[in-house]
């Protein structure tokens, strides 16, 4: 266990880009890949890379997560010193929410002040991607800086989206640009820019000062990227550390995704059932836990008319029961009944939906306990789902959590 370190996951963001799967949760407890939630990923990193003294930051419509992390992940031992510790919004410092990635962090101080570790690592629980924690702080130690950045390159294009950071061939951060229209190329490559990750280490001294003048800030945003890099490459060392440059644990594949559009968040799940995926989920020294209830093995049976159906490049989680149906290219969630002679395809079916006899769902995600009526079809005719449902800008349908149809 790394006891020098403590770890602190942002996950009360709102999600709004991705409604209306978060309508009723925080991004970080959208289920994921069949069987998991977003914010398994970055715990099961914590997890592999010796990290067990956890704080979670949560606010916007916590219970789901709440519940996830009190169900999938009361592991650690606090007669050792380890811990997952939920932590909501307590007004420690003013009648106020939390108002910024900095600022949730500084309504914390207290909780800094408690800890005896060296290092603070500040994580998102919101992104999918694998990586070996402890190399990152490694690298931050030998370099004796104040703060490390986590970052990638990435296309221009996609830059946009980003914190684009400028390097010098030391690894020194010279500049930092949110979301600029026209990012500053990488070195060496004027097709690819280099973003920050949203992976940052402290020293713990450091960030408490950090924090305290951004505060007094009234004109700070209180965000890590925006607010806190740039004053602080003015004043400080700060190194940037290039994911997968040292793999530590970890099998490299350089995969990262901020999955937060209907469409980014559908081709990552998508991704997975690419003949070899990007991200492997099958690494048997990296495995992925999460919440297991207790389902009965999946399995398919034939139609009452005697269809068979097709079960063909898909991912099906326990306790789900295809009866003569068709499921091609999608992942379906725990509990989920396909009845016979309905087709599902390049769709994703959260827990406890039930497909009709005879429904058709083309590119669809489909939100838990919905039940498609028979003969029903979703994903064919664009007009007629708008007037019920959402569709993203590349045409994925959505159905809200316990839509029912009438």
């Amino acid at each position: 266990m790394n006891s020098k370190t403590l770890t602190i996951i942002l996950a009360g963001g709102h999600g709004s880009r991705l409604k209306p799967l978060t309508n009723d949760r925080t991004k970080p407890a959208v289920p994921f890949g069949g069987k998991y939630r977003i914010i398994d990923f970055t715990l099961n990193n914590c997890l592999h890379s010796g990290l067990r003294q956890i704080l979670v930051l949560t606010q916007y419509k916590s219970f789901s997560l709440q519940k996830h992390l009190r169900d999938g992940w009361s592991i650690f031992n606090p007669e050792l010193g380890e811990f997952i510790t939920q932590v909501p919004p307590q007004m420690q410092v003013g009648k106020r929410w939390y108002d910024g990635t900095a600022d949730a962090v500084y309504q914390n101080q207290n909780l800094l002040e408690r800890s005896d570790a060296d290092n603070v690592l500040i994580l998102s629980g919101d992104h999918i991607y694998r990586m070996d924690y402890a190399a990152m702080i490694d690298y931050h130690n030998k370099k004796g800086t104040g703060m490390t950045v986590a970052c990638m390159d990435v296309s221009l294009e996609e830059a946009k989206q980003f914190g684009v950071m400028e390097i010098n061939n030391k690894s020194l951060v010279v500049g930092f640009h949110e979301k600029p229209d026209s990012p500053v190329c990488m070195p060496g490559n004027m097709e690819r820019a280099i973003v920050s990750m949203g992976i940052y280490v402290f020293s713990k001294n450091l960030l408490q000062q950090l924090l305290e003048e951004d505060a007094a800030n009234e004109s700070s945003s209180h965000d890590f990227g925006h607010d806190i890099i740039t004053s602080l490459i003015h004043s400080n060392n700060v190194y940037a550390y290039h994911f997968g440059m040292q793999e530590g644990r970890v099998t490299p594949d350089r995969y990262w995704r901020d999955v937060g559009t209907i469409d980014s968040y559908y081709e990552a799940n998508m991704a997975l059932l690419e003949p070899v995926p990007p991200l492997n989920l099958y690494q048997p020294d990296w495995p992925i836990r999460t919440d297991q209830i207790q389902y009965p093995p999946a399995r398919t049976v034939p139609g009452r008319n005697g269809s068979e159906g097709n079960f063909i490049n898909s991912i099906m989680a326990g306790g789900g029961v295809i009866v003569g149906g068709s499921i091609q290219h999608s992942i379906l969630f725990p509990h989920v009944y396909v009845d016979e002679d309905a087709k599902v395809n390049e769709s994703i079916l959260f827990n406890n939906v039930k497909v009709g006899a005879g429904a058709n769902l083309n590119r669809c995600i489909v939100d838990k306990d919905v039940e498609i009526p028979p003969g029903f079809n979703i994903g064919f005719n664009r007009d007629q789902d708008l007037k019920r449902f959402t569709i993203s800008d590349k045409g994925i349908v959505v159905v809200p959590k316990g839509y029912v149809f009438t």
